[in-house]
């Protein structure tokens, strides 16, 4: 029997089989070249995570809070452990009673309850059987669609790796998978056993919390198939409670909670630890063309990033480039589509891309860049491509483009020179390269707002200047920016195209 309280660490749902030994266990180092890990719900942030959520006065707000070894901590609304049911609340957090004696709760008290809660809603096992190809072993609840998510939880490809992890989208829902292949000495298996543990969500932002849990129990499946009390055990303790809006829009929050306060031009904190950081191992390896991708990610275009296994690394670069079209002025952007992290698609897919406007997906199937209508941006490795004349030009990296990124390098040299010489504790990479590009679109709306309420509103040399962009190389960018966001009644100086 499991013993378990409301309180436990996550790791106390697992239980080692006597054939397991401590040797047993995992290197340090994972061989996957870029891997990222992520500790469980039990565990302080190692790495450098990325911007935080709050919520204050007129909505949500930015904090970025960091530990002693200079690693951004996670914010208390997406990390901590579950509070104890009669804790004490500080002064300004106290809950009134109202007349009828209940009591009333802050809309911050239950936006921050909602974010601690569980929220799994299925947990599965997959396998790799010789003669049938991937198969779903078992799931709870019994009665879950889980349909073609054996395709998702080991992706094409995987059986050229030992380990990887896998986030993607099922429905209304967000999974994550932890993959491992294991050699065995059989000739039933062909000499290698293939199993993934996942589990499914209705917000991507937690589902880190629980991939150290994913990773031992994969590895456990394979050693001990069939041993299935931990999951069962992790899924009781686990299971969502759902709020009954009965919405199938896919969010990282409940609608209900955040209500018209939230811009949906902001993506939350998805948690990573990884000793570079996610946000910047992204750029270093896009280098320049991190410009570019900044402004199809601005567009809302559907960018799909092609890549062999391992997944995991691919995914972050998912999130990344959602991050790179961050807005925090008030009303930006509602008129635009959403930017959708689809993260690791297959062809089961095709159907469901189809009817997005607006996406960012990852996928391992070479097939993909022939299905030309699914995507505008095609990613392969670092080239950067596409196939529609309308959007050719804004491959083309302008003057304002390469200072953009040259004072971006400069800002990091400067952090990275302040942290080895001053011992600066609170600044992060993650948070300076977010940051960066947040401010950089927030430029560009206020400048496009003041021009739309100017006696005169024309765009004018100077204006774009003030942007951060250039008049002639960007002139292509800025009418499609225009035009998407609804600012298409401002008159464009003729002196853009000849400047």
């Amino acid at each position: 029997m499991v013993e378990r309280s409301d309180r436990a660490p996550l790791l106390d749902w697992e239980e080692i089989p006597s054939a397991e030994k401590p040797g047993d266990e995992a290197p340090a180092g994972s061989p996957v070249e870029g891997r990222l890990s992520s500790p469980s719900s039990s565990r302080g942030t190692a790495g450098c995570s990325g911007f935080g959520w709050s919520s204050g006065p007129g909505g949500p707000t930015f904090s970025s809070r960091s530990d002693a070894d200079g690693c951004s901590a996670p914010p208390a609304t997406s990390s901590a452990p579950p509070a104890a049911p009669e804790r004490a609340l500080p002064p300004d957090k106290e809950e009134h009673l109202s007349d009828s004696g209940t009591r009333e709760v802050s809309l911050e008290d239950r936006m921050v309850k909602w974010e601690e809660k569980d929220q799994i809603v299925s947990v599965f096992v997959v396998t790799f059987n010789t003669r049938t190809g991937n198969m779903l072993e078992w799931c709870l609840p019994k009665d879950m669609d889980l349909e073609g998510v054996e395709f998702k939880a080991i992706a094409s490809g995987s059986h050229r790796v030992s380990t990887d992890f896998i986030y993607f989208r099922k429905g209304r829902y967000f999974g994550l998978a932890c993959f491992a292949n294991m050699a065995v000495e059989n000739t039933e298996e062909r000499g290698a056993r293939m199993k993934s543990v996942g589990i499914l969500s209705p917000s991507y932002t937690l589902l880190y919390r629980y991939m150290s849990f994913l990773e031992h129990q994969v590895r456990l499946q394979l050693q001990s198939p069939g041993h299935y009390s931990p999951l069962e055990a992790f899924y009781e303790d686990k299971r969502a409670l759902l709020p009954p809006s009965g919405e199938d829009v896919v969010t990282a929050f409940p609608s209900n909670a955040w209500g018209a306060a939230i811009n949906h031009s902001m993506h939350p904190e998805m948690k990573i630890t990884h000793p570079a950081g996610c946000m910047s191992q992204f750029i270093r390896f896009f280098g320049e063309q991190i410009m570019l991708l900044w402004k199809l990610a601005l567009l809302r275009r559907r960018i799909l990033i092609f890549s062999p296994p391992p997944v995991g690394v691919v995914c972050y670069r998912v999130y990344c480039c959602c991050c790179l079209a961050n807005i925090s002025i008030p009303g930006v952007g509602v008129v635009v589509p959403e930017f959708r992290p689809f993260f690791y698609v297959n062809v089961a897919d095709i159907s469901a891309l189809e009817n997005e406007l607006s996406y960012v997906a990852c996928t391992t199937e070479k097939i993909f860049e022939e299905k030309k209508d699914l995507y505008d941006v095609y990613v392969d490795n670092q080239n950067v491509k596409t196939y529609r004349d309308g959007l050719k030009p804004l491959l083309r990296l302008s003057a304002a483009d390469r200072e953009k990124y040259r004072k971006l390098t400069e800002q990091r040299q400067m952090l990275l020179y302040s942290q080895e010489e001053n011992g600066d504790c609170v600044s992060s990479e993650e948070d300076l390269f977010i940051l960066f590009f947040l401010e950089q679109n927030n430029r560009i709306f206020q400048t496009l707002s003041e021009v739309a309420g100017s006696p005169e509103p024309t765009v004018t040399q100077d204006s774009v200047r003030a942007m951060g962009l250039d008049p002639h190389g960007d002139r292509l960018f800025l009418l499609h920016l225009l035009e998407i966001y609804g600012y298409d009644s401002l008159l464009v100086s003729e002196q853009l195209c000849c400047s």
